[in-house]
């Protein structure tokens, strides 16, 4: 499946940090709506539940193409796999969709495998979200990103049905959103500047792989071409605390306004020596998959990086959101290299439609 044929959305209307549209077809449903849970009449129907309508999954594996060749500390790739998934529920339809990149260890043949198992037809009602994605977690220990899949597909589906974006049943305000930004992988000088050039324009902060020996090389070909504030991530590339932390002050001095997984998830101990020495706020990644890991790195970094693939979706997505605010720490939600089905961005911020569910149509 290529790219241009997939999803149309505003992305993930919940969390926030990181064309024309066309109708969707297929059958009604019983309240005279389309699969957008939208009259003809264009205004929005809640969904009564009732009857024997039961949830019926599909899924279908594709790849995306990148650009550029992606590098960062420990490896670089040219495409991501991925698998799209769909609910269907008494004439509505909701999109989600699993990306795999390497360091989660899950491919699209696993996805395909877990997604087999999964038996909907045995619930009745989509709203019963909690129960459902209980069992869908209880498939398996890991799988994320194939239980992400089904999380957002059913969050789309349940906003269908209600006839109201996510961002609105959840009480957030989209005018908020924050900024997000684009993010730079790890390359020549030249290229970096190419890659810095081609985005420059549409963001106002960048993000940038570090963690090698180029380090300075890399920051100093993007303040060739741009003076936008910048972010970086190591993804536990820093071997040694102290030339980690010589550098971030340096990096600071070069317009960066955070730092992410600066040392192996590993070297708990180190990252917090770290983070209580920087002048900059230091960020978990790897070192956090899921809710349960967050009491464990408490007092060690200044705030998380939330990714839907790596926690299993919006539901856990938004409770790690919420305990981070709690414990005082910042959140900042992350990317796997998604298709619009998860990620959609205007003028370097995420869009949340006024549409029911995540807005998401297939064209």
């Amino acid at each position: 499946m290529k790219r241009r044929s997939f999803l149309r959305t505003a992305g993930l209307a919940g969390i926030a940090l990181t064309g024309g549209l066309q109708a969707c077809g297929g059958a009604k449903g019983r309240n005279g709506a389309g699969t957008n849970g939208v009259k003809e009449s264009g205004a929005p129907q809640p969904y009564k539940v009732g009857g024997k309508a039961r949830m019926k999954l599909s899924f279908e594996p594709y790849e995306l193409q990148l650009r550029h060749t992606f590098t960062v500390a420990s490896y670089s790739r040219k495409t991501t796999p991925g698998v799209q998934v769909r609910i269907d529920y008494d004439g509505f339809i909701g999109y989600g969709e699993a990306s795999m990149p390497p360091y989660l260890g899950q491919t699209t043949d696993s996805v395909c495998n877990f997604l087999k198992r999964v038996d909907l037809g045995q619930f009745s009602d989509p709203f019963q979200i909690e129960d459902i994605l209980s069992y869908i977690d209880s498939l398996s220990e890991g799988d994320s990103a194939a239980k992400a899949a089904v999380d957002i597909a059913l969050h789309d589906l349940v906003g269908k049905l209600l006839g109201q974006p996510w961002f609105r049943i959840w009480g957030l305000d989209p005018a908020k959103v924050p900024c997000t930004t684009f993010t730079i992988g790890i390359d020549t000088p030249e290229v970096v500047r190419q890659k810095t050039e081609e985005c420059a324009g549409r963001f106002k902060i960048l993000k940038v792989k570090v963690g090698l020996d180029n380090d300075e090389q890399m920051i100093r070909a993007i303040r060739s071409v741009t003076d936008l504030p910048l972010a970086v991530d190591a993804n536990q590339g820093w071997k040694d605390r102290q030339k980690a932390l010589d550098e971030i002050f340096w990096l600071k001095e070069q317009g960066v306004v955070m730092v992410e997984q600066p040392m192996s998830k590993e070297r708990l101990e180190d990252n917090a020596w770290i983070t209580e020495h920087s002048p900059l706020p230091i960020y978990a990644d790897e070192a956090i998959q899921r809710l349960k890991d967050l009491p464990g790195i408490k007092g060690a970094y200044n705030g998380i990086n939330i990714k839907l693939m790596k926690c299993t979706g919006m539901r856990e997505a938004r409770k790690m959101a919420d305990y981070a605010r709690t414990e005082g720490m910042r959140v900042m939600l992350g990317c796997m290299t998604e298709t619009s089905c998860a990620v959609t961005l205007t003028d370097g911020k995420l869009i949340l439609p006024d549409r029911p569910g995540l807005g998401l149509i297939k064209l």
